[in-house]
This record gives structure tokens, C-alpha cells and sequence, in this order.
């Protein structure tokens, strides 16, 4: 199923899902550009490795250790990849903005995305594979959205149809998905490395938003959604 707009009114601007997807896209642009070889430094500097995380903390390099987790929200391998992703962002991000103010959902957002990474971390803790992407913080977006608007409708492409379908449907069909694929990916590993998508930190992230949801306030003077 892919979602293709939501009919969830807003009343604020969605200035924060704006400026971060428009910081993803400049970063891709700017990967774009870069030759092949820059490239792979620039990944290998600032995609997060989980087995290198521990080794750094251990030796004092907490900045190299810290500053992944961050800066790998923002890469992407590609464009499938990265509009991928911002498609959901543009999706889901407007109403949770709207939900937690402006400051709020970006740290929910930031929050969202190292709790991804963490969770991929703790399932795959040797792995060499550099993980970047902003999906796991997206997961946490749809996460929130999950809890706070289930009965939204969703404009979803279903095989041949076009149909509305309720939010806690579609969110919900796709962290169980991310769920099952982990659990095939862990099975496929066997004590070695397999690329491919982070599917943990898509279920850490959505469990993170879901959580943060419910624990987040309300941004004060904001009009009640009837979805809700």
C-alpha cells in the first residue's frame, strides 16, 4: 500500500517539515555532484557504522562517535531513496508539527531519529554496513501519527485501486511489514553483514514516535482535529 495524501486539515504552517525536506534534498544534490571516490569518503566520515560506535567511545573520540548518529538522517543513496522518503515526510510530517508546534517536532524529529539508530545498533551491534537515510526518523513521524490521528483517512494506491483507508490501517500494515522484513533480514545474516534497508531502525523509530506521541504536549492554542 502507498499512501498518497492524507485528508487531515492543518492551521499552521509546516515550516520545519519544509526546511527538512529541503535540507535532505541540498544534501543529496550535493552528494549528487561529488565523484564516486568523495563520495565514499563522505559516507565513510558520516554514515553511522554500528560496530564503530562502541570502539570510539572506548578510545575518548566521542565527537566521531556522537556526530553519525545525526548526520546520517540526512544522506541518502540514491533517488529513489531519498524521494521516498520525503514523500512520507510530506505525507504525515505537516499534522504532527501542527500537533507539537514548531521547536517541538523538530527535537521530536531528532529524538525520533537517534532512537532508530540506537535500535539498530542494539540488533545488529557488529555490523560494518554504514547506515544513512532519514527514515528512521520518518518512522517516528509516522509513529506519532499512528497515535494521535488512527481514524484519518488516507488516499492509498491498493494494487489497482485508489481508496481511502484509515490511518491505523495503513501505518499499521507498514510497521508490521518493516517488522517481518527485519526479522527475515536477521535470519538471513548469520554472523555476517547483509545490506540493504535498516528495518530495525524503522521499528525503533515508530515504537520512539508512538511513545513521544502520547508523552509530547499539545502546543497550547491550537484547534482540535475532528479525526482525533
Amino acid at each position: 500500500m502507498l499512501p498518497l495524501k492524507d485528508d487531515q486539515p492543518r492551521y499552521s504552517t509546516p515550516v520545519v517539515t519544509w526546511f527538512l525536506i529541503a535540507i535532505n534534498l541540498l544534501v543529496f544534490l550535493f552528494e549528487f555532484q561529488l565523484p564516486q571516490r568523495e563520495l565514499m569518503r563522505l559516507f565513510d566520515e558520516f554514515a553511522l557504522v554500528p560496530i564503530k560506535v562502541p570502539i570510539l567511545l572506548a578510545n575518548g573520540y566521542w565527537l566521531q562517535a556522537v556526530v553519525p548518529f545525526f548526520s546520517s538522517m540526512f544522506l541518502h543513496q540514491g533517488w529513489a531513496h531519498v524521494l521516498g522518503n520525503m514523500w512520507f515526510l510530506y505525507i504525515f510530517g505537516d499534522n504532527v508539527e501542527d500537533y507539537l508546534g514548531h521547536f517541538m517536532y523538530l527535537v521530536f524529529y531528532l529524538l525520533s531519529g537517534l532512537c532508530a539508530a540506537l535500535a539498530q545498533i542494539l540488533v545488529t551491534p557488529h555490523s560494518h554496513v554504514g547506515m544513512v537515510g532519514a527514515s528512521g526518523a520518518i518512522a517516528g513521524v509516522l509513529g506519532a501519527y499512528f497515535v494521535l490521528y488512527p481514524r484519518a483517512r488516507v488516499l492509498t494506491w491498493f494494487f489497482i485501486f485508489v481508496i481511502y483507508l484509515p490511518a491505523w490501517i495503513v501505518l499499521g500494515e507498514w510497521a508490521v511489514l518493516q517488522f517481518l522484513q527485519g526479522e527475515t533480514m536477521l535470519a538471513m545474516m548469520s554472523g555476517r553483514d547483509v545490506g540493504g534497508v535498516a528495518f530495525w531502525a524503522h521499528v525503533g523509530g515508530f515504537v520512539a514516535g508512538m511513545v513521544m506521541g502520547k508523552i509530547f504536549p499539545e502546543r497550547a492554542h491550537r484547534y482540535p482535529y475532528a479525526y482525533r
